[in-house]
């Protein structure tokens, strides 16, 4: 590839930002523009640097990658955003790719995969770690009963808390949105899994986007 890929490394470990960045500076392709310790940090560099690729930690202090996720694509549209995180969870896949992350990387990925899964995703080409492609596949091939009506089952507040949930937001995030505390929201959360007989937020995620309950353009 002859045009040089700009990167924002984004983890509140400074080891591994270091260890990242001095493995990809030998690639003379790619380019790390900046390392941020925190979400706050990765939308300010985003919003500076616009990089064609970002490598986003999901568990940091203060805001979580999946809303810095969000954030940094509204900010920065451009730059593909490559989740390259430990956690391998449920509550974690999915609400970061709907989020906007293209690609899902665990901490375990061999460094020649990482920088391919750099440049794929600089053309706009998504890579998913096996377990987390396998895991994503059965999510959405899990059935629903159809005469289930959300709109029926679920209160107002927690469709609005299950919409949250779609959209990528964490628990902290939705307490902030709604003004009621985190204790609040994870009542809502065991409300709506236990009603429509899910298993996980995940699952009421897929559920949520399946259904129609939120859309591509809301």
């Amino acid at each position: 590839m002859s045009e040089i890929i700009t990167v924002l490394i984004v983890d509140d470990h400074e080891l591994v930002r270091r260890g990242v960045k001095d493995y990809l500076e030998i690639k003379g392709d790619i380019r790390v523009v900046g390392e941020a310790s925190s979400g706050d940090q990765a939308v300010a560099f985003a919003e500076a640097f616009a990089p064609d690729v970002v490598l986003m930690d999901l568990v940091m202090p203060g805001m979580d990658g999946v809303e810095a996720t969000r954030r940094v694509k509204l900010v920065s549209p451009r730059s593909q955003i490559i989740v390259l995180t430990s956690y391998h969870q449920d509550e974690y896949i999915f609400p970061a790719l709907q989020a906007g992350a293209i690609s899902y990387l665990l901490k375990d990925v061999k460094t020649k995969e990482l920088v391919e899964a750099i440049r794929r995703a600089a053309n706009g080409e998504a890579t998913l770690h096996p377990r987390i492609a396998a895991r994503v596949v059965k999510e959405l091939q899990t059935g629903r009963s159809e005469d289930m009506n959300p709109f029926t089952e679920l209160t107002g507040r927690e469709l609005e808390v299950l919409k949250l949930i779609a959209k990528g937001n964490s628990n902290q995030v939705i307490a902030e949105k709604l003004v009621i505390s985190q204790g609040t929201v994870k009542r809502h959360v065991s409300n709506i899994l236990s009603k429509l007989h899910l298993a996980d937020r995940t699952q009421a995620a897929v559920y949520a986007w399946q259904e129609g309950i939120v859309r591509r353009d809301s």
